[in-house]
């Protein structure tokens, strides 16, 4: 289950079991606009900058339509809180919610993210537990940089039946992957997302547009980019430090580990031409020994780990591609604007 703080997010497990398929049984979320606005104000309410929120999606499948009615957050709380228990807290919730006639289906959790840095060790292990228990859940994405950015960022991802496997297995290895065919652009699917509201909740939401001034709808016209796009570009080129420092790694333990094969291969022909001469003189061959002990093989660096990198480098070039793209139209119109004046 995911927990509070984002580094611990795997450190329990979801409250329903249903065993299930590795096959995707949902084709579409439908989110309630209450849902929405929960998720947005628990965000304003506890998160800071890139402090990270969390919380329990609720409600049920129909079909192949994953139907998300309600939800509520985990509260926020420090280290000193040891007594503090997160999977009682749900079942309290849970049970609450069962005794108002509300859905208390458990079906997924969601989480906010800074700038798109979403994808961690932390995230997949916790959705693998849920899938792994919870065959029909998913966790929201929502991202408060770019949605106050003039448009509502707030993606569902699941874990591919591919990495499902290679997690059941916990074969992380280089083979492993390679035989599995798994890459950071087949570790998530996007599942997406329908927003649903009331008949009442819509004729409010065109009362309040009618009701807003003319300013406000034009500030998704400005021009300014603001620190955005400076802060991805700055954070794309950590992620590329940390890729390289892993690719130095990987090409370090590579070049270790072709020198140990040279060693034992030099080691065997020396002891083989030795066992020719003491048999040419009568004598016995040398006892036998295990080479496994005298060439112990080079630690391998994890590759889950430079997989997660590169998949959040491909997020923050999706991010830039896509901030670039909204303002160079910006640009293009209000050229074509000055010009027709």
């Amino acid at each position: 289950m995911a927990s509070r703080k984002e580094s611990s997010s795997a450190s329990s497990t979801p409250m329903a079991s249903t065993g299930g398929t590795l096959d995707s049984p949902v084709k579409q979320i439908q989110i309630e606009g209450l849902v929405v606005l929960k998720i947005i104000k628990h965000y304003q309410e506890e998160g800071q900058g890139s402090e990270v929120v969390q919380g329990v999606l609720l409600g049920l499948v129909v079909d192949d339509r994953l139907e998300i009615t309600n939800c509520f957050p985990f509260p926020q709380h420090t280290e000193d809180d040891a007594d503090f228990d997160e999977v009682q807290y749900q079942m309290e919730m849970m049970r609450s919610l069962r005794h108002v006639n509300i859905d208390h289906l458990h079906v997924g959790w969601y989480q906010s993210t800074y700038y798109g840095s979403f994808v961690s060790r932390a995230l997949l292990d916790s959705q693998f537990s849920y899938q792994h228990a919870i065959e029909e859940s998913v966790v929201l994405i929502y991202d408060p940089i770019k949605t106050a950015q003039g448009s509502l960022s707030l993606k569902a991802y699941r874990l591919t039946p591919k990495l499902m496997e290679i997690c059941k297995e916990k074969d992380f290895t280089t083979e492993g992957l390679k035989k599995a065919s798994v890459g950071f652009e087949n570790m998530f699917e996007e599942v997406p997302i329908v927003i649903k509201n009331s008949h009442l909740i819509n004729v409010l939401l065109w009362e309040l547009e009618d009701k807003s001034t003319v300013s406000d709808k034009h500030e998704l016209l400005n021009l300014s980019s603001s620190n955005h796009l400076e802060k991805s570009l700055q954070l794309l080129m950590d992620r590329v430090d940390d890729l390289n420092q892993d690719i130095v790694k990987y090409n370090t333990y590579s070049r270790n580990l072709s020198k140990q094969q040279q060693q034992k291969h030099q080691y065997l022909q020396r002891r083989q031409q030795e066992n020719t001469q003491r048999q040419s003189r009568g004598e016995p061959p040398l006892p036998e020994e295990d080479i496994s002990k005298l060439f112990k093989p080079p630690q391998a660096p994890p590759r889950m780990d430079t997989l997660l990198i590169a998949g959040i480098i491909n997020n923050y070039c999706q991010n830039v591609k896509e901030f670039t793209s909204q303002n160079l139209g910006k640009l293009f119109m209000a050229e074509a604007l000055q010009g027709h004046n």
